[in-house]
């Protein structure tokens, strides 16, 4: 019995370029969940994040040929997308939002221990948040979408030296964030 062997983003791109909307739908359902977890660590506006992610798409929609696999990773170009429709998205919006709470913080039974949770959960979210931009996608890309350097590196659109230096900068910076409000 053999099994076939699922096709590859390129393969998928190619066939959405030739009019196959079942390959759209296929790349939508593998990546759709990480661009929108970008966006919303990136805006921590869930509205806002669910904006990006369409606009992404659609971008995919338009110029799927724009993609070239020899460049880096669907995921990569997917999430440099994101990158800059977050970044129009917060030069226009005008208003600083709080990141999403929606987090479930279950299965404690003490409630001391859930309320410490909770206050280093969000303690980090507004510290990554206060992070500068360049400094914020590093962190989102790497640490918290486990992306490799050289994919993250294809999504920011720069040398995977600036990648290690930018992620480097911004865990000292978080450090620092994080030990003053420890002190405090």
């Amino acid at each position: 019995m053999t099994t076939a062997t699922p096709p590859t983003d390129g393969d998928l791109i190619r066939l959405m370029a030739a009019g196959s909307e079942d390959a759209f739908v296929r790349v939508y359902e593998r990546w759709s969940p990480a661009v929108f977890r970008f966006a919303l660590h990136m805006t921590g506006d869930r509205h806002m994040a669910e904006e990006v992610a369409q606009e992404t798409f659609v971008t995919l929609i338009r110029r799927p040929l724009m993609f070239d696999e020899t460049r880096g990773t669907l995921i990569g170009w997917l999430l440099g997308i994101a990158r800059n429709k977050t970044r129009r998205a917060l030069g226009a919006s005008t208003a600083e939002d709080e990141l999403d709470e929606s987090t479930d913080v279950a299965g404690h039974s003490d409630v001391l221990a859930d309320l410490s949770r909770r206050e280093t959960i969000e303690a980090v979210r507004q510290a990554v948040g206060s992070l500068p931009a360049a400094y914020r996608e590093v962190v989102v890309l790497c640490d918290l979408h486990e992306m490799d350097y050289r994919d993250a590196a294809t999504a920011l659109d720069c040398p995977v030296g600036t990648v290690r230096s930018r992620l480097h900068r911004a865990r000292t910076i978080l450090i620092s964030k994080l030990q003053s409000l420890v002190l405090v």
